[in-house]
């Protein structure tokens, strides 16, 4: 699901000029973009569709010539993002991403299914946001906790729980508003409108969804709350309502 917080792709041990506990808030120095990352493979998952573009318009609106540059360009950053060591199974997701969006525009015949998967996913991506947060499972939370390897425990903080609700919003936000303007393009086959699109609601939106979400996250957080790595675990594991 492109523009989705990559799990573990961040630092997630303190040390030196990393906040921790901080008596007076949740840390300062430490955001969710240093938890979770998700900018620089938002910036990789760009990197194919762009190539799909130039290939095709290069081979004068030839599928092959697009497929074969989307493929090439996708291994290439699949054996960058190996060699800087990102998770193997993160890697071979991406990179079967790219072959399978390859094949459903080469077996269609129409260069727009190229951007079909990312239609879907996103589109299934809002639903399943909206859901974790009316469940009250929400998935930033979820994706932090994970990182943090705290299972569970920041659902048994009120506190977290709400904010960590309030944050999924945000990106919940960035779901429906690329389905909002792919959909059109993809129904109207505006190729280099998507590849436009694709671009400018992945890694901006991204970085814009990292900085707004800690923003609402920390603001739902009360004084004194000593942070995400340190939930106040006040009783039972809250269940739906």
């Amino acid at each position: 699901m492109d523009g989705t917080p990559e799990r573990g792709s961040g630092p997630t041990g303190a040390g030196p000029g990393r906040a921790t506990a901080d008596p007076a808030g949740p840390e300062r120095t430490e955001s969710l973009a240093d938890l979770l990352g998700g900018r620089r493979g938002a910036v990789d998952a760009t990197l194919p569709p762009v190539a799909f573009a130039a290939g095709w318009l290069l081979g004068d609106e030839s599928l092959w010539a697009g497929v074969g540059a989307a493929l090439a360009v996708g291994a290439v950053v699949a054996g960058v993002r190996l060699r800087r060591g990102d998770r193997p199974r993160s890697v071979l997701i991406g990179l079967l991403a790219v072959c399978v969006a390859a094949l459903i525009a080469v077996r269609t015949g129409r260069a727009e299914n190229f951007f079909l998967i990312q239609v879907l996913s996103n589109a299934a991506s809002a639903l399943a946001w909206t859901v974790s947060i009316v469940v009250r499972w929400p998935l930033l939370g979820v994706l932090v906790g994970a990182v943090l390897g705290q299972r569970a425990r920041w659902r048994r903080d009120r506190a977290l729980l709400r904010g960590y609700g309030r944050a999924s919003w945000v990106w919940t936000a960035t779901y429906v508003l690329r389905v909002a303007v792919f959909v059109p393009l993809y129904l109207g086959g505006q190729v280099l409108a998507l590849v436009v699109a694709r671009v400018a609601l992945t890694w901006p939106l991204v970085a814009a969804a990292l900085a707004l979400s800690w923003v609402v996250l920390r603001r739902s957080l009360p004084a004194g709350h000593p942070g995400l790595r340190h939930p106040v675990v006040e009783g039972p594991v809250a269940g739906p309502r």
